[in-house]
């Protein structure tokens, strides 16, 4: 018998992460028996050497999928007929497939690397044969050694309605802007470099901007709401890859998926639908995960159990802990594990049945670990929000630490709300990335086509309209998504596929603690669970804005690829 994980989540938004539906429409759908509008399970509750050598750029056009050659090649199953559209409604003109290359060279590890960069687009078709979207892509592509296929790896941000710049601009890419991390980046001019942390000397990287975002959109009689749910985005991004691999020739390259956030839920799903199209994948990379959609559901007291963890790296960090500070992070968050899981989940377990001197020793353990005040964990009746953490962990000092990266500070007008006026660690970065993407785009990538509309950082429409039900691999319709079921499937019908997951200590919005319950319960056998590692970084959610962590994440992919790609 199957289970239902009919649950929901809660709110606010920003650029590059998981962001979940409004709560409110939640507890709405939940009054009439349907929590089918449901959020995110990680969304906070209340809110010479490496220099480019660029050629004369060389635009090429592909023909469109409905039209030529290209389109009898494709094999890529349409998805279903267009979302309601007036009859009489003018078609939005389709573009063609375009492709601006310019040529570059990177210095890495002591060696030149000569890499083309590619800016273009890929049109999407229903099951008419007629276009109705075209996604907007960067790719960074070497030639392949001794005629060995190089990987190809598919990277992209998630939101839902987060564009792919931050991994673009920020992460492995050949490019890198750089950021004041974990303090506030001052504005412009900021320092785009060469990145020697890129793992293009290792595979090829293709950052896809999902339908509404960046420069993707609907095109055609194409209809938004197609694209804007959980199911309408795996299709959209299977034909992409699809059609990608065969423009491309590609098909003979070891593949990897490379998600952050919900683009993990996306990559962990992606990674079986691809598989029921014969498409196989060598690995995927999980950076910061959301990989069960349900553990905010109302009611559950799972939430505060798997972010207790991650209060307490955060309080580790701001010297709130007190003279008894541990001086080993690891070993200390070792310890909060243990608690959390034993007497913390059993008291909660207990709900209003606790005994009243269980009740204070357990707060007593919560204030110990989040330097939060006794009392104050006591009115919260144990349960503490991620916000109203992070507002009262600096009370006084009218700060706020950050959603992605805790190590952040914020500015707050006041101390006199519960929760942050806004997010240090999302405030203090975005613009940096924004003008580093468009600067790239210009100068680098010489593609001025695409500048006379502006490029979508976070679409907010995506979000707030958002289908979140998905068919999970065994056929049922939940009304969000369990990502680690579908992955756990792809894992046991490619028993050589591997998985790593990336996680950061001060992150807020995806707690590490949870990923590692997932992890924990996909029902793999012994020989597939080798096949998952999971690694740690003392960072955030955007693991790769710190130099150092970024070099050590760097050395893990570098083995991680080297293992899914042994024959």
């Amino acid at each position: 018998m199957r289970l239902r994980f009919a649950t929901s989540s809660s709110s606010l938004s920003s650029p590059h992460g998981i962001h979940g539906a409004v709560r409110i429409a939640v507890l709405a759908a939940a009054l009439v028996c349907a929590l089918g509008a449901s959020g995110s399970v990680l969304a906070d509750d209340d809110s010479g050497n490496g220099t480019a050598e660029p050629t004369a750029a060389a635009a090429s056009a592909v023909a469109p999928p409905n039209a030529g050659p290209h389109a009898a090649a494709a094999t890529s199953a349409p998805r279903g007929a267009s979302s309601a559209k007036s009859a009489a409604a003018e078609p939005t003109p389709v573009p063609p497939e375009t492709s601006i290359v310019t040529k570059h060279a990177l210095r890495l590890d002591g060696r030149r690397l000569e890499y083309d960069a590619t800016a273009g687009n890929l049109l999407l078709r229903d099951d008419k044969g007629e276009s109705d979207a075209s996604m907007f892509y960067v790719a960074y592509t070497s030639k392949a050694e001794h005629g060995t296929p190089r990987p190809v790896t598919f990277l992209f941000n998630g939101g839902p309605g987060a564009a792919s710049v931050f991994l673009l601009m920020g992460s492995i890419g050949p490019k890198r802007v750089h950021t004041s991390s974990p303090s506030a980046t001052p504005p412009a001019p900021y320092v785009l470099a060469d990145n020697p942390d890129s793992l293009l000397d290792k595979t090829d990287l293709v950052f896809i901007d999902a339908v509404g975002t960046g420069f993707s959109k609907v095109v055609g009689r194409g209809d938004g709401k197609q694209f804007w749910s959980v199911d309408g985005d795996l299709d959209a991004f299977v034909q992409f890859i699809d059609r990608y691999l065969t423009v491309n020739d590609r098909w003979n390259s070891p593949k990897f998926l490379f998600g952050e956030s919900y683009g993990t839920a996306r990559a962990a799903m992606l990674a079986y639908r691809l598989g029921q199209h014969e498409i196989s994948l060598n690995g995927v990379v999980l950076l910061s995960s959301v990989l069960n959609s349900g553990m905010q559901a109302p009611g559950l007291d799972l939430m505060y159990v798997r972010y207790l963890p991650s209060f307490a790296a955060t309080a580790w960090y701001h010297d709130k802990l007190g003279p008894s500070k541990p001086a080993d992070l690891p070993a200390f968050l070792n310890e909060v594990r243990a608690f959390a899981a034993g007497p913390y989940a059993a008291a909660l377990e207990k709900g209003d049945a606790l005994p009243d001197a269980e009740r204070d020793a357990i707060a007593k353990r919560i204030a110990q670990y989040t330097g939060l005040d006794t009392q104050y964990v006591l009115r919260a009746r144990l349960r503490i929000s991620p916000s109203h953490f992070r507002k009262q962990l600096l009370f006084g000092q009218a700060r706020s630490v950050g959603r992605y990266d805790s190590r952040f500070e914020g500015i707050e007008y006041d101390d006199d709300t519960s929760s942050p006026d806004y997010d240090a660690s999302e405030r203090y970065v975005t613009s940096a990335f924004n003008a580093a993407f468009h600067r790239h785009l210009a100068q680098d990538l010489h593609d001025r086509n695409a500048t006379d509309v502006p490029y979508r950082v976070f679409n907010g429409h995506v979000l707030a309209t958002w289908g979140w039900k998905h068919r999970i691999w065994w056929g049922e319709t939940l009304n969000v998504p369990y990502a680690a079921a579908d992955l756990a499937e792809a894992m046991r019908q490619n028993p050589r596929l591997k998985v790593l997951s990336a996680n950061g200590y001060f992150d807020l919005a995806t707690p590490f603690f949870a990923t590692e319950y997932d992890l924990a319960h996909m029902n793999l056998e012994p020989s597939l669970r080798k096949n998952l590692q999971v690694t740690y970084y003392p960072t955030g959610h955007m693991i790769y804005l710190d130099d150092s962590a970024l070099h050590t994440l760097r050395g893990d992919l570098d083995r991680f690829y080297d293992d899914a790609t042994r024959r």
